[in-house]
């Protein structure tokens, strides 16, 4: 194939080669899938419907599962639809779907967490100025940025990877369309232009991450200083889900770039990917509502 003008679709990997292997791995996405739908859902309904959860951190946490829930509705379906009519084609037009789809529900995710960190910041070290600093229209605009700092970013990253001629076949070595993978097909040097933006984006990446860390030394460093145990237990619970929350995000992603060459492998690949796609919309819902006595009686 000459260019990319001429593909048609693209060849995803598969799970698995043989019928009943694709069936299994159908049916445990399909569980995962609708685990996610559930968890999601009956949070968004639950901070909806319940006016004791109108509070700036259940506000953000309303929208961090909408984001769940779009991350993995744009990889799964697609997988599980593969794998139940034994087929590895996507068409072009849904790859750059999937890549404007999964990469803005990941880059406003990103987003969103560091506003949370913000949002538990202002809480626990500056407790008197919260109703001022977190009032409903501050609330709004943070998230509003969020969506649409995660929006633009994956409109540039899509726009200039599917900008580029592909020469090098159609098969990804992933099981979704994702960015990496495309610019392996890239048959010139015009690909550094996106790898431009990848390290660009990696800085702020890097940069809301270091905001996130000293946001915590600081809520450690003020809970610390709490004179009550029941006081130090009840600012630790708030804080925690989210962290760990993050620490899945970020840690899975970062651990399936970085991983040794020495180790990778399609098959590690794989397992990678869905560490990072499709584990975290899955198991955000169970860690906000473990010992969330106030979420808990919502549900």
């Amino acid at each position: 194939m000459s260019n990319s003008s001429s593909l048609k679709e693209f060849l995803l990997l598969p799970f698995a080669d043989t019928w009943g292997l694709q069936l299994l791995h159908f049916l445990l996405f399909l569980t995962i899938y609708l685990a996610a739908l559930l968890g999601n859902g009956l949070i968004i309904t639950a901070v909806a419907c319940d006016h004791r959860l109108h509070t700036p951190m259940y506000f953000f946490l309303l929208n961090l599962s909408l984001l769940d829930l779009g991350s993995i509705s744009t990889t799964i379906p697609k997988s599980m639809h593969n794998s139940l009519r034994d087929t590895k084609a996507i068409s072009y037009l849904g790859c750059a779907a999937q890549v404007l789809s999964f990469s803005f529900f990941v880059s406003a995710e990103y987003s969103l967490l560091t506003v949370m960190a913000y949002d538990r910041y202002v809480a626990i070290c500056r407790p008197l100025h919260y109703g001022t600093l977190m009032d409903s229209r501050a609330c709004v605009k943070m998230a509003t940025a969020a969506w649409a700092s995660g929006f633009l970013n994956a409109l540039l990253h899509t726009g200039n990877t599917f900008s580029l001629p592909l020469c090098q076949g159609n098969v990804l070595e992933q099981f979704f369309c994702e960015i990496p993978q495309i610019l392996k097909l890239s048959c010139s040097d015009s690909y550094l232009r996106e790898v431009g933006l990848i390290v660009t984006s990696g800085c702020l990446v890097f940069g809301c991450f270091i905001f996130i860390v000293l946001s915590y030394v600081q809520i450690l460093a003020a809970v610390l200083r709490i004179p009550s145990e029941q006081g130090r237990h009840r600012a630790f619970s708030m804080c925690l889900p989210h962290l760990a929350v993050v620490s899945l995000f970020v840690g899975t992603i970062v651990f399936a770039y970085l991983k040794p060459s020495a180790i990778s492998s399609n098959t590690m690949n794989l397992v990678m990917a869905v560490l990072y796609s499709v584990v975290p919309p899955a198991l955000n819902p169970l860690i906000y509502s473990m010992r969330n006595k106030e979420l808990n009686l919502a549900l």
